[in-house]
């Protein structure tokens, strides 16, 4: 119980930090996607910043406090700009948040998730396909060479990416989220299981692009498993208040980004979160 109550005050703290210092993050983002990524970051506390290019990945990877990659809609200035940036984040040693969307789809996406193994990406987010088949790809505990992939949809449940998702945890010395229905987060020595959402989640084009996005934002002033964590709770939090004021998906998201925004502190490190030592 103590290391809960101390997990949860670090959670207020995220939170009031984000509120206060609007910190800067650096996106590379799905295209489907840039608008919600950006207003849920905004919403939250931090400030948006969507770049495409090789030198404007760079600039932000130096100025923001965090940056966030998607590999969701990939261009072909992305072969250049994306490991560029990891590079020059993995030198500099600042934080960033990887999503390795549709991880196992099409060569170029598989060698850009390969060279990311190097750069040791501060969070991970994905669902548990994509957590599985990455962590397969880096040859790690868990993985599998074959994904079950579906697009940006999961085959797997939850659960099923525990044991991936503690490898690559270890493998960075960050975090890593699987998620879905409930959220596993992990630092590779506590998994913390985050519940509540909305099935309205499922309706809502970038729900989990946009959790990444928000992650970043927590991650310039919180250790790697609290920022992943927090974003979670924040997301659950504002996605159950919603679905019980609307009627339907589209409704749902104007109402997501409003509760997002008045979310207070104390409410989102009480929402329910299950603790397992690993």
């Amino acid at each position: 119980m103590e290391h809960k109550n101390e997990i949860k005050k670090e959670i207020i703290e995220a939170v009031e930090f984000s509120r206060k210092n609007n910190p800067m993050v650096g996106s590379i983002t799905n295209s489907v996607t840039i608008n919600l990524v950006a207003n849920t970051q905004l919403a939250v506390g931090g400030s948006a910043a969507m770049v495409y290019l090789p030198d404007e990945g760079e600039f932000l990877a130096k100025a923001a406090g965090a940056s966030y990659i998607n590999v969701g809609t990939l261009l072909p200035v992305y072969e250049e700009t994306l490991p560029h940036t990891a590079q020059v984040l993995n030198e500099l040693q600042k934080p960033w948040v990887l999503d390795p969307v549709a991880v196992g789809i099409g060569l170029l996406r598989t060698d850009l998730l390969q060279k990311f193994k190097d750069y040791q990406p501060t969070v991970i987010k994905g669902n548990a396909s994509e957590v599985i088949a990455l962590a397969g790809l880096w040859g790690l505990e868990g993985g599998t060479a074959v994904s079950n992939v579906r697009g940006v949809d999961s085959s797997d449940s939850v659960m099923a990416a525990n044991t991936a998702a503690i490898a690559l945890a270890r493998w960075t010395g960050g975090a890593v989220m699987v998620s879905g229905q409930t959220d596993l987060v992990t630092d590779g020595k506590v998994l913390a299981m985050s519940q509540g959402g909305s099935h309205f989640m499922e309706k809502m084009t970038g729900a989990g692009c946009s959790l990444g996005g928000v992650i970043g934002v927590y991650l310039v002033g919180a250790s790697p498993f609290i920022a992943a964590l927090t974003a979670a709770a924040v997301y659950n939090l504002a996605a159950r208040r919603a679905e019980a004021k609307v009627s339907g998906p589209g409704s749902f998201q104007v109402q997501f980004i409003d509760e997002l925004y008045q979310a207070n502190a104390r409410d989102i490190a009480d929402n329910p979160f299950e603790l397992v030592e690993v």
